[in-house]
Order: C-alpha cells, then structure tokens, then sequence
C-alpha cells in the first residue's frame, strides 16, 4: 500500500513554524540565557509548538472534523519545526556566526594570537581582515554593539557565511545518507526503543473520546508536579522572597571531607530534571543501571589513581579526566565495531541493493534512494576533506577529523539517543586528540591547529543537536504512522534552508544590535576560543609526546571489548558497552541523577506491579516530560515579552 505523502497545509504549517521557532531560539537562548530551549535532542520549543498544532487540531476537529490533521500531518510539522530548531541553536549556528570572530576579538598582544593565529587562517573563512590588527570595528560592534543609526557591515560576511554554508549542507547530508543506511537495521531488525518518539507519537495519534490522552488523569498529575515547581521557582526569580524548591545539588563539597584525593573526582551535582525521569521510564533496567554505574566508577577511578600519586589530569577541552577521556576514545572504537557487526548481514544486502540498481518495493521508498545514499555519502565526505584542505589542515588530518567525526564519534552520539534515550549529545574527545597516540599536536603546524580551532568549535567539540539521531527518530516515527520517507525528507530540506536563512540572518543581526559580550557567555566567550587557547601554548613550546596517552586508549578498548563479550554471552549481564563509553561526557553529568531515580522507579515496579502497572504508568511519566518542557516554553515567553528573571531548567 502507497504511504502518506505530504500535503500543502502541513507544509505550510511546518514552514510558518520553523521560521517562527528560530526567532525563539535566538532571543531565549541567546538574550534571556537562563533557558536553553533547543540544545536537547528533544528540543522544548519544537514541543511547545507541537502542543500548540495538537490543541489547535482537537478545537478544529469539533467543529470540522474533516479539517482536522492527520497524525502524519502532524509528525511531518513537528520534525520541520525540530530541524530548525536545532540548526538554529547548537546544532549548527550558536557555534558557527561566533567561531569565525571571537578569536579575533579576544586576541592580545598577551596571548599574542594574531600572530600565530590570524596569517594562518584563509581570508574567505572569516570577516575581518587576516591581515590587519586587531580591533577591527567589524568585530568590535559585533561584541559590544552598534551606535544607534548604524547599519549592520553585512559585506564581509558573505563570502564566510556561504562557504561554511556549502561544508555544512555536505554535513548534513552525510548524515542523511548514514541515517538511510542505518534505518532498517536500527528501526526493523535491532528494534531499538528511540524513547525520544513516544511523546510526539502520543501526542499527534491522540483522538477524541475517553481513552484520549488529555483525559488520562495520570498524565495531568505527571503534568501538575513540574508545573507546581517551576511556577514556584519562577516566582522566586522574580520575587526572591518567594521560596523556591532547587533542582541543582553539587556534591563535590560532601566529598571533599573524605581526603584529598576525592577532590579530583570531578565536577559532580544532582541535576533534577522530571523530563530526564520521564524518558528514562522507558529505557530498559539494565541500560539505566550501566549508565549510572559507570558515571560513578569514572570518579572513583580518577580518586584511585590519585591515591596512587598519578594524577587525575583534565581532558583538554571537556569535564572529565585525561585517562577518562582517552578510554572512552577507545571504547568509541569498539562499540562502532560492534554496531558494524551486528549490522553486517543488513549492510551487504544495502550495499548490493545500492550496486545493483534494483527498484525500491512500492511503498517502502528509503529516506534518500540507495545508491544516492552509499556514494552520496562517498562524494560528500571527499567535499568535506576537500574543504578541510581549503581551510588550512593537511590532507592526513583532514581525513581523520572527518572520518572519526563521522563515522565513529556522530553514530555512537546517536546510538546513545536511540537506545539509551540521551537527550544530549556531548562526546569527551575530538578527532585531534588521537593524534597525541602516536605523536605531538605540534608537529601538525599552525595552518593545521588554526584550522582545526575553528571546525571543532563549529563541529566537532559540542555535539547537541546532532540531526543523525534526529533523522533516524523521524524515520522511526514515519514508520509508525506510514509515512513516507521521502516526503518526510522534503520537509526536511526546507527546514534546513528556513534556519540557515533566518537563523543565520538573526545570529548576525542579534549581537550588532545587543551587543555579544551582554549575551550568553559560553556562546560567545567560551566554545569559539577554547580551541585556540588550548593550541597557543602547543605552537609557542610544542607538547611532549605522553607515553601513558596510547594505554589509556588501549584500557578503554579492552574494557569495553570484555562488556560487549559478556553482553552477548550472558543475558542477565547487566553493563552495556554504549555506557561506559557515555560516561564521561557532559551529558552524563546532566542527567546521572535522573536516570538513577527512574532505574530506582523501574525497579520497583517490576517487582511489584510488573508490565501491567509499567504500561498503565506510561501516561504519568509522559506528563512530567510534557510539563517541564510546556513550563520552559511558557517562561521564555513571558521573559521575552515582560523582560523579567526566569527559573532555571536543569540541562544546562
């Protein structure tokens, strides 16, 4: 049977929203900074539309219920709306617009950046002049602001803007081509739970009558609990005499009391996210049991070699140790070649379908056709090399970036949304740091370092909102409502070009007008020079070759080849590889304390309901995820509109 292909009004729908989202985007995250509204993979201001579409549907419905949309309608708007929400915000334009001047801005004769720095970088990457000084007023009224009656210096972005435009498009359409490849392995034959389509499912399949979802009791008491909450809290914010009930609880101080060495345990702190709790609910035991586990065994290994007098080092440019960070590299390797050997049978006969040139069955047409996908994904990685040459790296270090970024580090960030249900997608090392496994990043030169300071601050560093895992949530939710896949891509494409347009016009216009230095710190003074800071001294000293760096990445790998064996030799072992690879990540720090209480909550239950009061439940934890991201999206409105404080949501 044909599938449901796409209608004009959801396009509509979903063209009018996407623009509208990135607005939203922009000024909550970027000018009331305490709400990151599009950073997780389940992105609150895309729900908040949604709620918006679904309670607009139920009002037509009663009174033309032919007018009403339909379930797939409905999906096709929200994944637009999503896309282009997530491009808009760290997915893509919150690391771009700041990268290509912040170093320019933040250079000083102290750092003395403009010389290692600004010669070495191609004229048609950046705005401002390579060659002249610093303090160039292209730069410095991006920082701190027009004068009144000033026009935005639109010129010298163009050229910049359109050529990490073309790198960028080719990203994303590598993703499409893996997310084609990866669908029926992951969807059909592995069937992975993808925790992160329940809600929108729920939420576009409802139907009048008592058995609809907002006549579920459960649901509205799951709802009421963060709205109470975060009511409360957002009346403290603006009244402080109003008591608030916290949701952030750093523990590193309760552990400082046991020794010294339990102060390089790490950053450590309870974040009380319901919206975490909520999804949780739907992972397996066993999943929410390993990822916890190894957060903890991570800190208590870093306060171990301490005790041993080895030192606990940080990982350059993330929250974890270096021996952690270069573990988990190593158990990156070995959970992709676990997923290429669980999907090899599929693989083949992908690959033959591609080659072969055989038709698609009639109604099952894959996201992109197949042959497009497998060399598609081919020529857009060689555009990718290609302009990572252009840019400045060597062709050795352009491949490796592109190759590990691709196809190791973005397929385990969306194997841990699709399986474990993360909402973040944050790795613990970037491609360059393998290069110290067998070298010195000095040796690697400035063109090189300079240019990999500014594609791993727009790609490679921060990892939320990877539209890999996006793609593969839609595709599993066509599947579900027997949606066509190419029309679910057509969506797609002109959500892509809606962010890229009018995200792109407001991240550069925003900061002219306000001034970036007033706007959201890590954005603007963090991701896009932590790169060159960490790269400065490497040129002006050169690094020392780190023996111990290659038996840290061979531990990783080990430890994580013996949970694999174990996994799939014993069904009761209970420790999956996929965390032990997460644990230490950003994203963990985040959420550990949420997935605790839901495995606590899901056992329980278990125990004592079993699957019948699990699934009878399902509603309530559906209402916390609801109610929290509802309460985000109501009080980015009201911050932006009145200009008052807002509560803080716990996934910064």
């Amino acid at each position: 049977m044909p599938r449901k292909g796409l209608t004009a009004r959801a396009l509509i729908i979903g063209l009018l929203g996407s623009v509208a989202v990135c607005f939203v985007v922009v000024w909550a995250e970027l000018v009331i900074t305490t709400i990151q509204i599009a950073i997780l993979q389940f992105a609150p201001a895309a729900i908040g539309f949604l709620l918006i579409v679904v309670i607009g549907n139920v009002v037509l419905r009663k009174f033309r219920s032919r007018l009403g949309l339909s379930a797939h309608e409905v999906i096709i708007i929200y994944m637009m709306v999503l896309v282009a929400a997530l491009l808009t915000s760290r997915g893509l334009l919150e690391r771009l617009v700041a990268t290509l001047v912040a170093y320019h801005y933040y250079a000083t004769p102290a750092n003395n950046w403009a010389e290692l720095f600004f010669p070495n970088t191609p004229q048609w990457a950046v705005p401002f002049n390579v060659e002249g000084q610093t303090g160039q007023y292209l730069v410095t009224a991006f920082y701190e602001g027009l004068s009144p009656g000033q026009p935005v210096p639109w010129g010298p972005w163009l050229i910049p803007l359109l050529a990490w435009a073309a790198v960028s498009l080719s990203m994303l359409f590598c993703f499409a081509c893996l997310a084609t490849i990866l669908r029926k392995q992951w969807v059909d034959n592995e069937k992975l739970t993808f925790p992160l389509t329940q809600l929108p499912l729920a939420l576009a399949q409802d139907k009048a009558g008592a058995e609809s979802f907002f006549r579920n009791k459960l649901m509205w008491l799951g709802f009421a609990i963060p709205t109470v909450i975060f009511v409360l809290n957002g009346l403290h914010a603006i009244n402080p005499a109003i008591p608030q009930i916290a949701l952030t609880h750093p523990l590193n101080a309760a552990f400082s009391g046991l020794g010294a060495a339990w102060g390089s345990m790490g950053y450590t702190v309870a974040f009380g996210s319901m919206a975490a709790v909520g999804f949780a609910y739907f992972l397996p035991t066993e999943l929410l049991f390993s990822l916890w586990f190894f957060f903890w065994f991570v800190r208590l290994e870093n306060v171990l070699f301490t005790a041993l007098g080895m030192g606990a080092e940080a990982m350059p440019l993330y929250p974890t140790s270096l021996l952690n960070g270069y573990q988990v590299a190593g158990a990156y390797l070995v959970v992709v070649g676990y997923i290429i050997k669980s999907a090899w049978p599929h693989l083949r006969e992908f690959v033959r379908q591609a080659t072969s040139g055989a038709r698609e069955p009639l109604g099952e047409r894959e996201f992109l056709p197949p042959r497009l996908a497998l060399y598609g994904l081919f020529a857009a990685g060689g555009v990718c090399i290609w302009w990572f040459t252009q840019l400045g790296m060597s062709p050795l270090m352009a491949a490796l970036e592109l190759i590990i970024y691709l196809l190791v580090v973005v397929p385990v960030m969306a194997r841990s949304v699709s399986e474990a249900g993360m909402l973040m997608t944050e790795t613990s090392f970037r491609p360059v740091d393998l290069v110290r496994l067998v070298s010195t990043q000095a040796r690697l030169g400035r063109r090189t370092l300079t240019s990999l300071s500014l594609a791993d601050a727009v790609f490679t560093r921060d990892l939320r909102g990877n539209l890999l895992s996006t793609f593969l949530d839609g595709l599993k939710m066509s599947d579900a409502l027997k949606l066509d896949r190419r029309a679910l891509l057509y969506g797609i494409i002109i959500a892509v070009f809606v962010a890229l347009l009018v995200g792109g016009y407001l991240h550069v216009v925003t900061p002219y007008h306000i001034g970036a230095l007033g706007m959201y710190g890590y954005i603007y003074r963090a991701n896009p020079i932590w790169g060159f800071k960490h790269f400065a001294p490497v040129l002006q000293m050169a690094d020392k070759y780190d023996a111990r760096l290659p038996v840290f990445f061979a531990s990783g790998m080990g430890i994580a080849t013996i949970l694999s064996m174990l996994r799939i030799r014993y069904v009761w072992w209970p420790l999956a590889p996929l965390a032990f690879a997460l644990s230490g990540s950003w994203s963990m720090i985040v959420f550990w304390f949420p997935f605790l209480v839901a495995w606590l909550i899901k056992t329980t239950i278990a125990r004592y309901g079993g699957w019948t009061a699990y699934t009878r439940l399902q509603p309530f934890f559906l209402g916390l995820i609801l109610g929290e991201f509802s309460q985000a999206v109501i009080w980015a409105s009201i911050g932006g509109i009145w200009r008052v404080p807002t509560p803080y949501f716990p996934w910064p």
